[in-house]
């Protein structure tokens, strides 16, 4: 996958994207969605990465930020399967995961 195939293509997330490397279109999102996005952009280099929250779905208090969704392509997953793939976005997301992320839906993909 292209970052222009997937700009043009219907994304595979649905929901609210937050702005992201690729162009997506969206807010910068809250606290928690902005170092998501920060962490994943720094340990994977992606040529396109999305980032959905999902919080609103799940019943938590206005503006909690618990449930994510990231669509991920990277170079770096070349040659991995998904779930060592997973596993290297887990140990980018390691402190969030530990506190105040609660899910975390992930779409690994290569260029």
């Amino acid at each position: 996958l292209s970052p222009l195939s997937l700009s043009r293509s219907p994304s595979p997330m649905r929901g609210p994207l937050l702005a992201a490397a690729g162009g997506a279109m969206g807010g910068p999102g809250g606290p928690l969605a902005r170092a998501i996005r920060h962490k994943l952009t720094v340990a994977l280099q992606p040529t396109h990465l999305e980032v959905r929250d999902d919080s609103p779905r799940h019943g938590g208090p206005p503006g909690a930020e618990t449930h994510f969704g990231v669509l991920v392509v990277s170079g770096r997953f070349a040659g991995l399967a998904p779930l060592q793939r997973h596993r290297l976005v887990h140990e980018a997301l390691r402190d969030e995961l530990a506190g105040p992320l609660h899910a975390l839906q992930i779409i690994a993909r290569t260029p």
